[in-house]
């Protein structure tokens, strides 16, 4: 029978695996034997990192798209967060990714939004991940968006948020899959031309 022993602490002296496989009896940062056990597989363990990485908040106060660039490769899922966004018209929030470029087409999914008296529209999206459906150049918005790799360069994402200049909550999801690794995101609209005026945007990565 074979027994897996890590890194552990016997009697006050700690056990670990040289790079040979051998079993060293170690106190007081002092080697103390060390042996080749028998019926013993050694792992060793490397010390992971921060899982979940806070990229720096851009203010959503001028242009046309709210970039993120140098996301790397190894990253399964990213939170985009809106806090107070705004812009200078009525085009729908979208989510773009991309592998060297943004890709800006066969996105599947839809947005909603619903407000007061039970309102409610829906639209399909294709040019990115649906945020909301409607928004005006008055809506105030605060919501977040989670993309998460389904397997390979596929992705799907899921949206939620509401306005706070009036009663309005929004709702989104859909996929896409890449031509390569993923390593952008940015913020844009529909019709690429509305500028953003108020807010900030900040992701997470892990």
């Amino acid at each position: 029978m074979t027994t897996t022993l890590n890194a552990s602490t016997v009697n006050g002296f700690v056990t670990t695996a040289d790079t040979s496989g051998n079993l060293a009896l170690q106190g007081n940062g002092t080697t103390v034997a060390t042996a080749q056990p028998t019926g013993f597989t050694i792992n060793s363990y490397a010390p992971s990192a921060s899982l979940i990485t806070q990229g720096t908040a851009i203010a959503s106060t001028s242009g046309t798209a709210i970039s993120f660039t140098g996301i790397p490769s190894w990253v399964k899922r990213i939170t985009v967060m809106f806090r107070g966004t705004s812009t200078s018209g009525t085009s729908p929030y979208i989510v773009q990714i991309g592998s060297g470029s943004y890709t800006t087409s066969g996105y599947l999914g839809s947005g909603l939004t619903t407000g007061n008296l039970n309102t409610l529209s829906s639209s399909l999206y294709t040019a990115g991940f649906a945020v909301l459906n409607t928004v005006t150049a008055a809506s105030i918005f605060h919501g977040i968006i989670t993309i998460v790799n389904q397997t390979g360069n596929s992705w799907v994402a899921a949206a939620t948020g509401s306005y706070s200049d009036g009663a309005g909550c929004t709702s989104g999801s859909g996929s896409i899959t890449l031509s390569g690794v993923l390593d952008r995101v940015q913020v844009t609209t529909v019709n690429g031309t509305d500028t953003f005026d108020a807010g900030s945007i900040n992701i997470l990565y892990e």
